[in-house]
């Protein structure tokens, strides 16, 4: 935990269960070990859509689709999302769940590798939601910029892991020790980056909100 515990727990406790099929589709994930968004990063994303409003969202990483549906909620009614993933089993959940929820005309699903398709596609988008593969953020992060609209959100989630992000990489495991080195590089990178604004905030397992206020090769 990056954040003690009984004050994660606090927090929690003042919100309600989610309700419905998105709840459904929680404990099913949960039961199955699909990792999901924390409960308290899902509040504050909650938020953080509302203040936006955006009408084009892109999620690098479905998984079984539990975070599309959830986003999708809080969405303004002309809006749309476009969510990638590539294993076939979260692929062919993720389809099911969207029909389940009646959301297949307003969440598009991208099957194959995430960096292929983030090279591909050519239109913009006022938020993007990563989470997907800890160690391909910072592959991901020049083709995510450009697909950013101007004053467009970027969040990038689980990037405190656990906290071991603060160790010595000689202190992790050996297994683990190049999403450590990557997950470093991909924080300063959005720290340092000339088109970005970013705060690293110890919520969950951490998450990195960046604003596109720059431009980069002249493109806003």
């Amino acid at each position: 935990m990056i954040v003690d515990e009984r004050i994660t727990s606090f927090i929690c406790s003042m919100g309600s269960d989610e309700e419905g099929i998105i709840g459904e589709i929680e404990r099913e994930a949960v039961a199955d070990g699909v990792p999901i968004v924390r409960k308290e990063t899902r509040e504050w994303l909650k938020t953080i859509l509302l203040i936006k409003r955006p009408l084009r969202v892109l999620e690098v990483g479905a998984a079984v689709g539990f975070s599309a549906i959830y986003i999708n909620q809080f969405l303004p009614d002309e809006a749309h999302i476009t969510t990638i993933e590539k294993w076939e089993p979260r692929i062919d959940k993720a389809k099911q769940n969207f029909e389940r929820a009646h959301v297949t005309d307003r969440i598009t699903l991208l099957e194959g590798d995430a960096l292929d398709w983030l090279k591909r596609l050519d239109e913009s988008f006022d938020f993007i939601f990563m989470d997907a593969a800890k160690g391909q953020y910072i592959n991901f992060l020049p083709y995510v910029v450009r697909l950013l609209a101007r004053d467009g959100i970027l969040v990038s989630d689980n990037v405190l892991q656990d906290g071991e992000i603060l160790d010595s990489k000689y202190i992790v495991e050996r297994r683990n020790r190049t999403i450590h080195t990557r997950m470093r590089e991909y924080l300063y990178a959005l720290k340092n980056h000339e088109a970005l604004e970013t705060s690293i905030i110890p919520l969950g397992d951490g998450v990195a909100l960046s604003v596109k206020c720059g431009s980069i090769n002249g493109q806003g």
